[in-house]
């Protein structure tokens, strides 16, 4: 279904929050309320930001109805993400104050 939308995750897989406990974050993101009540606390995050997005699993749902849940809330995921991502990625890329760039 991601690659609906130009994204490859066949590669990826599933790990479990407690392989990145000693991480550093700038940002960790929980998007729905199941999974901030049960992922624990990531010591170093900078930021922690919830947004609580519909949990599109349902046993009972006929699949044709599971996918235009998972689709719509992929597309308001990506939707909530992007200004993120556009942010960072001017932050990151904006000059430095002094380097003769701004």
């Amino acid at each position: 279904m991601m690659d609906e939308v130009g994204i490859d995750i066949s590669g990826h897989t599933p790990d479990h929050a407690d392989q990145y406990a000693d991480c550093g974050f700038d940002l960790v993101m929980t998007v729905c309320d199941s999974a901030r009540e049960s992922c624990p606390v990531i010591p170093g995050a900078r930021q922690v930001l919830h947004h609580s997005f519909e949990d599109p699993d349902n046993p009972d749902a006929e699949l044709a109805e599971l996918m235009e849940v998972f689709r719509r809330v992929r597309d308001e995921t990506g939707g909530f993400c992007r200004p993120l991502l556009e942010t960072e990625a001017a932050r990151e890329t904006a000059p430095m104050p002094g380097s003769g760039g701004e």
